[in-house]
């Protein structure tokens, strides 16, 4: 509950310099409302802005309420406002981000914890494949995983943050080498999330897929040499993306994404994992990290085959 006071008095602090900075300068004004006229602003944000998250450092639970909620519709109204008019590109920014950490803030506040496993619904729910499918079923299963996930999240998702980075007047240029040394990068990764996908498909009697996780502790192909392949390679490939894009924020992008599967998905996992395979892949966990590869890979008595 302290971190989520102490993130609030930040936030309050912040928010008062970020107001005098909007009438002492021109430059902060235009680049963080644009067009906006500041005085209006000013009379609702300052009281449910700077005013409730300086109640909410002292513990008042309803006025965190009105800073998360006033924070989120701000970056809403501000989102469309730049995207309409190509002005106030940098309030968004850290709007947004403002709003995502006061949401965390609130969580703190009012339970204490952050509910991580909130997000673990629908097809990100943990349940072991149905044992009955065969080797070609969960082949085919994992290949349209992969279509609808590398889809969304290496294709959609990038091409939108773009063309909104551009829109905001936010985009910065990146040399032409970077952009082939993103391509070289992209078809590194994927193949390792292939790879990492073929191996768990085929030799764990399952798929990828967390409402289809396999039936048997998978130490083979890339797993030999790093728990978490296909997340390493998600990551890879995003920052990937935004290199070929020339898009930072699609950078930030997958440098967020991985911090929400490290902290908020992977414990989770790691849990679901052990209580279905116990030693064994307390055993396995023991032997090969999570990020960075071993140069070796281990050799380990499993239920799938190691080879």
């Amino acid at each position: 509950m302290r971190w989520g006071r102490r993130y609030f008095a930040v936030q309050a602090i912040a928010g008062a310099v970020w107001w005098v900075a909007v009438f002492l300068s021109p430059a902060v004004r235009e680049a963080t409302l644009g067009g906006l006229d500041p005085v209006v602003v000013a009379l609702l944000d300052v009281p449910l802005f700077v005013g409730a998250s300086a109640a909410a450092a002292f513990g008042l639970r309803f006025a965190a309420v009105v800073a998360t909620g006033w924070t989120i519709a701000v970056t809403v109204a501000l989102a469309g406002y730049a995207t309409l008019t190509s002005e106030a590109g940098w309030g968004v920014l850290f709007m947004a981000a403002a709003a995502g950490a006061s949401v965390l803030a609130l969580c703190l506040l009012i339970l204490g914890r952050v509910p991580t496993e909130w997000i673990l619904v629908g097809p990100f729910a943990f349940a072991p494949a149905d044992a009955r499918g065969g080797v070609a079923v969960h082949a085919a299963r994992t290949a349209a995983q992969i279509v609808v996930f590398w889809g969304l999240f290496l294709v959609v998702g990038p091409l939108v943050i773009d063309f909104l980075e551009q829109r905001w007047g936010l985009g910065a240029g990146f040399p032409p080498f970077i952009r082939i040394a993103g391509l070289v990068v992209l078809v590194i990764a994927s193949a390792l999330g292939i790879w990492s996908a073929a191996a768990m498909s085929t030799r764990g009697d399952g798929t990828p897929l967390p409402a289809a996780m396999p039936n048997r502790l998978v130490i083979a192909g890339p797993y030999r040499y790093v728990r978490n392949p296909m997340a390493l390679s998600g990551i890879v490939q995003g920052v990937a993306v935004g290199l070929i894009l020339s898009s930072w924020l699609v950078v930030v992008y997958a440098i967020l994404g991985s911090l929400v599967w490290n902290y908020a998905v992977r414990p989770h996992e790691e849990s679901d994992l052990e209580a279905r395979f116990g030693d064994e892949f307390r055993g396995y966990r023991a032997a090969v990290r999570c990020w960075w590869p071993r140069i070796t890979g281990v050799r380990m008595a499993s239920t799938a085959d190691t080879g």
